[in-house]
């Protein structure tokens, strides 16, 4: 079997996997946010927090709640980061450095799981476990919530009430993301990721050096990274290292994990909104974009010039030769249209041309199907652009499932967009413009300026995944870097928020002869077209100084 044959069956495998689970999780998702009872684990939780749960918040008050539980998580993880060395499992490790300890801080609250260290040799079992751990948890139970009151903004008629943020974040943590993440990790366990507490071994190589081995709580750990569209590696080498990922079909099915919650999540949508089909136009939307950006990258890592790669068919370079190029290709071209950072290889050492559709599909702002919740709002926001473009083209006031889009609602949509854009390149900018930040960079001309647009770009959309290749665990870089997440997490967040309390205090328009059908390929097509015109628009000139340039070369 060839190769290219090999490739396309593996990411064909899933994506009918993907679309049997669309369905049932979808209903169950749906089920978890319209129920009105809580289980007796839950009203415990919401006593000892102090939380009525059938008190609803509107949008604003919803806010500061996301905003107090993310500053809050921020200072506790960067707390443990810096009293490790006093805490049990700390495997004498020091503690972290006050700039290091600030990025992952916020790295991991914020869902982007960038990583400027070395898991193994800088962090003891108890941070990874109750500190980065727990942030995957919650930080994509916050995608998930937000996600959800958009939904609600649709949903609802002349109403404040949003729902309640405490009420979500642990239904999305106790009844969706742990029984999937628990089932989960004993099928990593059961192909052969490690799941322990040993200290770190001392063995030795058949060249006869010294090599220490460190052991850890790495499947339970590995489950809810791809879960939750995290993606921060227990290890340096993330899902490369075989202690993470031993095989091709545990491969397979982290690649699965990782998308399978956010391509459920427009069915969720349907239901809500009381129409499956929308939903099905948003999914479909999601997957025009994936199958276009999947082959894009596949032909480019498996028919790269030159004469070795021609020769044995594909660019080998930095790939684990347990996985090949064409199921490395789909774990790279996944993890970066979410949000989820993971790597089984290496990204700097990708084609000039398949590296340039990693940041793309960052670029397109991780909607495809893009992290959990975020991808969703992020694509029910171009949904609300398109149908505004759609509006300008007829001259009618634009609509969506019943509601106006009006000045106010479009400003909020706009802005959204606007965000991301702006900390990706004027983080570049900078980087590029201070002597100092260049003198980091191993790499000069179009490649290096990938490598800096890439980092920018990973953490401004809150992926976590790098071109590598520049020296990141500096001060600056840890700070710049720490900030264009949490603009890039929560500036967004508010003004999705603010759409939908504009969206829920609007009474339902009735359908008419000028209203545009949002359920046909015709607006699938429109919101897919939109979605890749305005990103050519925005990066195009920074793409071209870069990857394309290096292509070209």
């Amino acid at each position: 079997m060839s190769t290219t044959t090999a490739g396309i069956l593996f990411a064909g495998s899933l994506v009918l996997a993907l679309a049997l689970a669309y369905r049932p999780l979808g209903d169950y998702m749906y089920r978890v946010f319209t129920g009105v009872r809580h289980s007796r684990p839950e009203r415990l939780i919401y006593r000892l927090i102090g939380v009525r749960p059938d008190a609803e918040q509107t949008w604003s008050v919803y806010a500061r709640s996301v905003l107090a539980f993310s500053a809050i998580s921020i200072l506790f993880l960067y707390g443990l980061q810096r009293l490790q060395n006093h805490l049990l499992l700390s495997l004498g490790f020091k503690p972290v450095m006050t700039h290091q300890a600030w990025n992952t801080a916020i790295s991991f609250t914020t869902n982007t799981n960038w990583q400027s260290y070395s898991g193994e040799s800088t962090m003891g079992h108890l941070v990874q476990m109750a500190g980065l751990a727990v942030q995957n948890f919650v930080s994509a139970s916050v995608g998930i919530a937000v996600a959800i009151v958009l939904i609600r903004g649709f949903a609802r008629k002349r109403t404040d009430h949003l729902g309640n943020f405490w009420v979500d974040l642990i239904r999305a943590n106790l009844r969706i993301l742990l029984p999937l993440a628990v089932v989960s990790a004993i099928v990593l366990i059961a192909g052969g990721a490690v799941q322990n507490f040993h200290d770190p071994h001392t063995v030795q190589t058949l060249a006869g050096a010294k090599q220490s081995i460190t052991g850890g709580p790495v499947a339970s750990q590995e489950a809810i990274k791809e879960l939750g569209t995290n993606g921060g590696g227990f290890y340096n080498a993330n899902s490369a290292h075989p202690f993470e990922n031993p095989t091709t079909w545990t491969n397979w099915i982290e690649i699965f994990l990782l998308a399978v919650v956010s391509f459920s999540l427009p069915r969720t949508f349907g239901r809500m909104v009381g129409s499956n089909k929308q939903g099905y136009a948003i999914v479909s939307v999601m997957a025009t974009l994936a199958v276009l950006s999947m082959t894009l990258i596949m032909s480019f890592q498996l028919m790269h010039h030159g004469t070795v790669p021609t020769a044995i068919g594909s660019s080998m370079e930095g790939v684990e030769t347990r996985f090949g190029v064409a199921n490395s290709a789909t774990f790279a071209d996944l993890t970066t249209l979410t949000s989820t950072g993971a790597v089984n290889s290496f990204h700097d050492s990708y084609t000039s041309l398949g590296g340039m559709m990693t940041m793309f599909n960052m670029m397109l702002g991780e909607v495809a199907p893009g992290g959990t919740g975020s991808g969703l709002y992020g694509l029910l926001i171009l949904a609300v652009i398109t149908v505004f473009v759609a509006g300008l083209m007829v001259g009618r006031t634009p609509e969506y499932l019943g509601k106006k889009i009006s000045s106010r609602e479009i400003k909020f949509a706009a802005t959204y967009f606007l965000i991301t854009p702006i900390c990706v390149l004027v983080g570049t900018a900078f980087a590029m413009g201070l002597p100092g930040e260049r003198a980091s960079m191993l790499n000069t001309g179009p490649h290096g300026l990938s490598e800096v647009l890439y980092a920018f770009t990973s953490a401004s959309n809150n992926n976590g995944s790098a071109f590598a290749g520049i020296t990141v665990n500096t001060t600056w870089y840890d700070t710049a870097l720490g900030l264009a997440m949490v603009f890039g997490r929560f500036l967004p967040i508010i003004f999705v928020l603010a759409l939908a309390g504009s969206l829920a205090r609007q009474g339902l328009t009735p359908a008419s002869e000028g209203t545009l059908p949002t359920h046909r390929p015709q607006f699938v097509a429109m919101v897919a077209g939109v979605t890749v015109i305005l990103v050519a628009l925005t990066f195009l000139p920074a793409l071209a100084l870069g990857p394309l340039a290096e292509g070209i070369h």
